[in-house]
């Protein structure tokens, strides 16, 4: 296949191999100034007041489960056996950390317009036993929070967010990651800012901050502020807080160098989400009210992270139809995320169940696809999908 029209695309220039070269200058690869400058920088374009970067989001995911175990915060605390509601479509690190800590998986269907959360069924899917909601922000699309928050008003529910699919997207004039108690972001490749690898937590939160920098290494004191939630106060000396452990950690922690890449791409961030919108703006015009073809229905101010293409139930195409003209076309095709995760055979290991029916979920596995977006203009890839 000649891909014509990618995936994904290098968002670097030589600002970032610059960077690159300046930490490789250094001798010092390990994290430091420049993963705390990018932090710093990065929670405030979001509207955190902290960042942790980590290796991945989909360690980002697993902190954020983490750091709920270990908090002294008794309401917002989870323990094994409770239950956390997700939905069906969705990437498979949204799932595992989940399963890794023994939280009851309870699967809701999504809608089929805005591939996020199907807000009936997920009033229907709450029970007294659920403690948490994991809101994914489904191809840079915002869940409706403002919905979301009407169905858990009153009851002891935590909302967390994986938004590495959503990064720089916004509902209601805030960006979507600080709906919840903590939000991941990821910085891979594919995804709308490059660190080589990497992933974010942020989090308004001052204690759970400080167990994020203390499980991203080790569980070790040695990443906290003298005075800190986890262990109270620091010694003195450096020595003695060396190898000083203090909470089951990992070691998640990212390269000096992918934080001097992200202190660049952060600067051209907004710009690289005005243009993904600018895309999606044409993509709009061109395939709404499509008699066969579904594309997302945005949500506040999506970031665009690909485009869907669901087709209708009972339209007389086939998926393996469309994919074949796209790639004909030099279209590269995917899955929309892991389509239907619940019928995955991972799930064998899963304490879980489904809510309802995921009947949605599996439509989108049996008929929807994505194609990329970029960061720049992509009009002559839009004209010619509309014409296909």
């Amino acid at each position: 296949m000649n891909i014509k029209y990618p995936l994904a695309t290098s968002t670097w220039d030589k600002a970032e191999y610059d960077a690159i070269q300046r930490v490789i200058d250094t001798g010092m690869f390990t994290m430091g100034g420049h993963v705390a400058e990018f932090e710093k920088q990065f929670a405030t374009f979001i509207g955190s007041k902290y960042c942790v970067m980590v290796n991945s989001g989909s360690s980002a995911n697993l902190l954020m489960i983490a750091a709920l175990f270990y908090t002294r915060n008794s309401d917002i605390r989870l323990q094994r056996g409770d239950e956390v509601i997700v939905p069906a479509v969705s990437w498979s690190t949204t799932y595992y950390p989940l399963y890794q800590y023994g939280l009851k998986i309870k699967f809701v269907d999504i809608d089929i317009e805005t591939l996020n959360y199907d807000l009936d069924a997920l009033a229907a899917a709450i029970t007294d036993r659920t403690k948490a909601i994991m809101v994914v922000n489904l191809l840079g699309n915002p869940n409706d929070f403002a919905k979301i928050n009407e169905i858990v008003a009153g009851r002891n529910i935590r909302l967390i967010e994986d938004n590495c699919e959503a990064m720089g997207a916004e509902f209601n004039g805030r960006k979507t990651g600080t709906y919840g108690l903590m939000g991941s972001f990821s910085s891979f490749f594919s995804h709308h800012i490059s660190t080589m690898e990497g992933g974010l937590v942020v989090t308004d939160d001052e204690e759970l901050y400080h167990i994020l920098l203390s499980i991203r290494a080790h569980g070790w004191t040695r990443n906290l502020p003298r005075f800190n939630h986890v262990c109270g106060e620091k010694s003195d000396n450096p020595f003695e807080e060396s190898f000083r452990f203090v909470l089951p950690g990992y070691n998640v922690r990212p390269l000096e160098m992918s934080g001097a890449i992200g202190i660049e791409q952060v600067k051209k961030l907004p710009a690289m989400v005005a243009l993904r919108r600018q895309n999606a703006q044409l993509l709009q015009e061109k395939m709404n009210g499509h008699p066969y073809m579904m594309i997302q229905k945005e949500i506040g101010q999506s970031s665009w992270f690909g485009f869907s293409i669901v087709i209708r139930p009972g339209a007389p195409v086939r998926r393996e139809e469309l994919v074949g003209r796209l790639e004909a076309a030099g279209f590269e095709c995917r899955p929309i995320v892991a389509g239907n995760f619940a019928k995955n055979e991972v799930i064998k290991f899963f304490d879980s169940e489904i809510s309802g029916v995921l009947r949605n979920a599996e439509h989108i596995d049996n008929s929807g696809l994505f194609i990329g977006n970029h960061h720049y203009p992509i009009e002559e890839a839009i004209v010619k999908l509309a014409s296909i």
